[in-house]
């Protein structure tokens, strides 16, 4: 379990990489969708540190929750800016792949919370 762990705090920290990378050509107008992606990928990583600190399982399965629920947010704004054709569909996709990642281990976590 605590690989999982791992492996999920450092598949955030590649999404939040490639959002910095990815993303610096933004159209001024669209500085907000940006700014929300940017924070909620931020957002992410401290939801995912916070999990794994705490010992508390009904706290652990809330937050892991409000993981997947960022996921989600994530997912929806990034494809609002392929939408906008703000990125193309190799990024989409690249990001895309991170995402159902960090979603993966997540779930797999809770299952194994489960299971305890």
């Amino acid at each position: 379990m605590k690989e999982e762990k791992f492996k999920i705090l450092n598949y955030i920290r590649e999404l939040i990489v490639n959002i910095d990378k990815n993303m610096e050509n933004f159209p001024k107008k669209d500085i907000e969708l940006k700014n929300r992606i940017r924070n909620n990928s931020y957002d992410l990583l401290e939801l995912a540190y916070k999990a794994n600190s705490t010992t508390n399982i009904e706290n652990k399965q809330k937050l892991l929750e409000e993981i997947i629920a960022k996921i989600k947010i994530i997912d929806f704004l990034l494809n609002l800016c392929y939408d906008k054709q703000i990125i193309n569909s190799k990024r989409y996709v690249k990001f895309g792949e991170k995402i159902d990642d960090i979603l993966k281990y997540t779930i797999g976590w809770m299952k194994s919370l489960n299971n305890n």
